[in-house]
């Protein structure tokens, strides 16, 4: 029996088991489509809490039929993108499905870019509108520029002269939804191409994964122009037809006040945001109560520390922008297994209709038996079409109809998915492979340690050596120091992996969506 063979049988037994269904019906419409189906099924439910402001779906869908009459009169057509360089403000949603009601392609921009990132993506996804923040507009290569603020938190200084026509050009599932722009570790940043069945697909996975009824609220603290903004918070509320709390920029503290006050129920984050609310200065026991955590591996301390302090369980999650977010997750209720050679915590199983595989590293046409590490493999309705304009990345991005994510993992015997960290980031020491992420969950386990990453850095003897960049938890300045921490890493792991070196900073730095930025580190 094959490794892929093994994955399969042994996955929808043991799915079943948690009452998680194995496949589910692919979508036949958009998402703009579920979103008016909720907005006619529910128009007076609240869409948007923002600070103290609430739009319901009623008025929320109005809105978007304004922007979609003003992108009328300024010539949008269907296919023709439009990019947003918007935080997490209610401009944010109404822009997005004014677009799609034109039939329009939405390109979601991190609104902390310079004009050279800006310009870039305009001329790359050729975007004839963009809507900004008014601090950032400038002379750039767009057709119209459209402006707005904070402050005006249902657009109508733009949208006040436009009729709400209900006429909409039809979408299907096929078309153009969102490009999706990867963060550019390796060359140019690409667009990835995520179709709406893509994205209302994984939506559909989310509602049911975290099992959301109309009592559920989601907090957004998640960026929205990321995957995970735009499928998890915006798409889930949007079509499940519950509130989505937003709250600008990330903030620990107005996050906990906000949650207490809308009663946030689900919550997909960044462990970053995590570990930012573990120090905060509230609590939300009772209410945050479906927490996942994607986008980087979960240390398993922070799962018992954030228990303890709010009696509710991180879950973990796994997806890429090419997967339109998950392709992998732990049962709602379920707690996640520890691979007991690596001590990574599992980032679940493959969600509904998503196939995986370990490919061997070097030779993607073979697969890895059970138990060893390799690349990740997946396949499925959720998987993107391939980068806006590059035929030649998307060719070599897959293998036999797999995406090959630059993920190494372990599958175990029971269909459990261990991520043990990206391939690029593989420390090489006098020969043997060290894994960054083994070496930070064993430096989290320090009651000192807040934030911790690690990198190779060059060294004339190993070739590389091991690194360790910390930021200590409050009151801990001063008192802990390089030897301990080293000491206390050769306790518990072999002596070849544990840092050589320790350098102690204020914080990590971090992407606008809370990854650590390892490459920054390495400079």
């Amino acid at each position: 029996m094959s490794p892929a063979r093994a994955q399969s049988y042994a996955q929808k037994p043991w799915l079943a088991h948690y009452r998680v269904p194995a496949e589910i019906p692919l979508p036949s419409g958009s998402v703009i489509g579920a979103f008016e189906e909720a907005a006619r099924r529910t128009p007076d439910a609240p869409a948007l809490h923002y600070f103290d402001h609430t739009i319901s779906f009623r008025r929320l869908n109005e809105l978007a039929s304004r922007f979609s009459t003003m992108l009328g009169t300024l010539g949008i057509q269907k296919g023709d993108r439009v990019a947003l360089s918007l935080q997490n403000d209610p401009s944010f949603a109404i822009a997005q499905l004014g677009v799609w009601k034109r039939g329009g392609i939405v390109v979601p921009l991190n609104p902390m870019f310079k004009e050279k990132e800006i310009r870039f993506h305009l001329e790359d996804s050729g975007a004839r509108v963009w809507v900004c923040l008014d601090s950032l507009r400038q002379n750039l290569p767009v057709e119209r520029v459209l402006p707005t603020s904070r402050d005006d938190v249902e657009m109508m200084g733009l949208l006040e002269p436009f009729a709400p026509q209900a006429q909409t050009i039809p979408v299907v599932p096929e078309d153009i939804a969102y490009l999706v722009y990867t963060s550019g570790t390796t060359g140019s940043p690409k667009g990835a191409v995520l179709l709406h069945k893509n994205v209302l697909f994984n939506v559909e996975v989310y509602r049911r994964w975290f099992d959301v009824s109309e009592k559920d609220a989601v907090l957004g603290m998640a960026p929205l122009f990321h995957v995970t903004g735009l499928v998890a918070q915006l798409g889930l509320a949007f079509v499940a037809g519950i509130p989505l709390i937003l709250f600008h920029r990330f903030d620990a503290t107005q996050a906990l006040d906000l949650c207490r006050k809308w009663r946030a129920t689900v919550s997909v984050a960044a462990v970053t945001a995590y570990i930012a609310l573990l120090h905060g200065n509230d609590e939300t026991a009772g209410f945050l109560s479906k927490c996942y955590s994607g986008g980087a591996p979960v240390p398993p301390k922070v799962t018992e520390q954030f228990e303890r302090r709010f009696g509710t369980y991180i879950h973990n999650i796994y997806g890429l922008t090419e997967s339109s977010s998950p392709s992998h997750a732990v049962p709602l209720g379920v707690r996640a297994p520890v691979d007991p050679r690596s001590g990574a915590l599992s980032i679940g199983v493959p969600v509904p209709n998503c196939e995986a595989k370990i490919v061997d590293l070097a030779d993607p046409d073979r697969e890895v038996p059970v138990g060893e590490a390799g690349e990740l493999a997946l396949r499925g309705p959720m998987m993107f079409a391939g980068y806006w304009k590059r035929p030649e990345a998307t060719a070599y991005a897959f293998r036999d109809g797999f995406f090959l994510t630059g993920d190494v993992a372990i599958m175990d015997d029971q269909g459990w998915f261990y991520l043990v960290d990206r391939k690029k980031d593989m420390i090489v020491a006098s020969g043997f492979k060290i894994w960054p992420r083994e070496v930070e969950d064993t430096l989290y386990e320090h009651p000192s340690v807040r934030e911790a990453a690690v990198v190779g850095v060059p060294d004339e003897y190993r070739g590389e050596t091991v690194k360790a960049f910390v930021a200590v938890k409050e009151g801990y300045q001063g008192i802990v120091d390089a030897d301990q921490l080293i000491a206390f890493c050769r306790e518990r792991i072999a002596a070849y992996k544990c840092p050589r070196e320790v350098e102690f900073v204020p914080e990590i730095p971090k992407t606008a969506t809370g990854k650590f930025l390892r490459r920054a580190l390495r400079v």
